[in-house]
C-alpha cells in the first residue's frame, strides 16, 4: 500500500531542521559581515594622524609644523627632527612615516618616505607635503629610504604570507574538530590535538618562509626569523580556533572565521597601513594575529627587526589563551569518555 503524499511544510521541516536554519542564517550574517568589513575598511582611505617630521631651520619650524597640523580631518601628526640622519633613523625605527626636509637656500624641498612601511602611506605623505609646498611656489623631491624588494612590488608579500598562515591555523583546527569532534574527549586528547597543531605550525611556518624567501624572492630578511614568526602565527590562530570549538562546538568554526577573516584581514594593515584605515579597523588591527603578524613580517623583512616586542607578545597571548581554554574545557572529562 502506497504511503500518503506528504505536504510541502512537512518535507521542508525534515529537509531543513531548525538547527540547520539557524546555521544558514548565521552563514548569511557572516557573509554580510565579510562584505561590510572589507568594503568598510578599504573603500575610501584617508590619512589620520600620519606621522611626518619637519627638518628645517629653527625659525621656520613652527610655521611648517602649523602647516602640517592645519591639514583637515586631523590627517597629520607633526613633529620635528634635528637633521636628516635622525629623521631617517626614526623612519627605520617605525616612529614616523615620513620627514619633510626644507631647504631655505632654494625652492626645492625633500620628502623622505619608506615604501617598505606601506606605499599608500608614502603616497599620502607625498600628496600632503606637495600641496603645502605648491602653495608656497616650491617643489618637492621624494626619496624612498627603505625601498621594497624587487619581488615585492606592492609591499603586500608580508601581508599575504601572514594571511596564508592564519588560514592554515584555523583550517587545521577545523579539520581536527570535524574529524574527531569539536571538543576533545579528555585532557589527553586535548594535549594530542595541541601537539599535532605544534607540528603543523612548525611545518607551515617553514614552508611559508621558504616560499616567500628563497623560492619567490618576495621578501628579504632572515628566513629563520620568518619561520619562527610563521610558527607562532599558525599556532596562535589554530589554538584559539580550537578553543572556540571547545566552548561553542561546531559554531566555533564560524566564530574563528569572524575573528580572523572578517575582522582580522581588513584591519591588518596589509593593503593600507593603520593611519589610512577607519577608526574601528585602526583600533583593532594590531591586536589580532593578522595585524600583529603583518607588522612583524615587515619588520623582519625591511626594518631590522625593530619594534617586534608588541606583535610577538600579542601572538603569544592569543596562543596562551587558546591553550588554556582548550585544556580547561577538557580537564573535567573522564579519560574513557568518547565525544560524539
Amino acid at each position: 500500500m502506497a504511503e500518503p503524499a506528504r505536504g510541502f511544510a512537512a518535507e521542508l521541516k525534515d529537509a531543513v531542521t531548525p538547527r540547520a536554519a539557524l546555521l544558514v542564517t548565521a552563514v548569511l550574517l557572516l557573509q554580510l559581515g565579510f562584505i561590510a568589513s572589507y568594503v568598510g575598511a578599504l573603500h575610501n582611505p584617508h590619512p589620520h594622524r600620519l606621522s611626518i617630521a619637519v627638518v628645517a631651520p629653527q625659525q621656520l619650524t613652527p610655521q611648517l609644523v602649523a602647516g602640517l597640523e592645519s591639514v583637515p580631518n586631523d590627517a597629520v601628526r607633526a613633529s620635528t627632527a634635528p637633521d636628516r640622519d635622525t629623521a631617517e633613523q626614526r623612519i627605520k625605527d617605525q616612529k614616523i612615516y615620513a620627514a619633510w626636509l626644507v631647504d631655505p637656500t632654494g625652492t626645492q624641498d625633500t620628502l623622505l618616505v619608506a615604501d617598505a612601511r606601506g606605499p599608500a602611506a608614502a603616497n599620502a605623505a607625498e600628496q600632503i607635503v606637495t600641496g603645502l609646498d605648491k602653495a608656497q611656489g616650491r617643489t618637492l623631491a621624494v626619496v624612498d629610504t627603505i625601498p621594497l624588494a624587487e619581488g615585492d612590488a606592492d609591499g603586500l608579500s608580508g601581508f599575504y604570507v601572514v594571511v596564508g598562515w592564519c588560514v592554515g591555523g584555523y583550517l587545521v583546527a577545523s579539520i581536527l574538530a570535524i574529524s574527531s569532534g569539536a571538543r576533545p574527549a579528555n585532557s589527553r586528547r586535548a594535549v594530542l590535538r595541541l601537539g599535532t597543531l605544534v607540528l603543523y605550525s612548525v611545518a607551515a611556518g617553514l614552508g611559508g618562509a621558504i616560499v616567500v624567501g628563497p623560492v619567490l624572492d618576495a621578501l628579504p630578511g632572515s628566513t629563520t626569523a620568518l619561520w619562527g614568526l610563521g610558527t607562532l602565527v599558525v599556532f596562535a590562530v589554530g589554538a584559539v580556533s580550537m578553543a572556540l570549538q571547545c566552548v561553542f562546538g561546531i559554531v566555533g568554526i564560524g566564530l574563528a572565521v569572524l575573528v580572523f577573516v572578517v575582522l582580522g584581514n581588513p584591519s591588518a594593515g596589509g593593503v593600507f597601513p593603520p593611519p589610512l584605515l577607519p577608526t574601528f579597523w585602526r583600533a583593532i588591527g594590531a591586536w589580532i594575529p593578522n595585524g600583529a603578524g603583518t607588522d612583524a613580517a615587515r619588520s623582519i623583512a625591511y626594518l631590522g627587526s625593530t619594534n617586534l616586542t608588541v606583535p610577538i607578545l600579542v601572538l603569544a597571548a592569543w596562543a596562551m589563551v587558546g591553550v588554556v581554554i582548550t585544556l580547561g574545557t577538557s580537564a573535567g572529562r573522564p579519560t574513557g569518555h568518547v565525544n560524539r
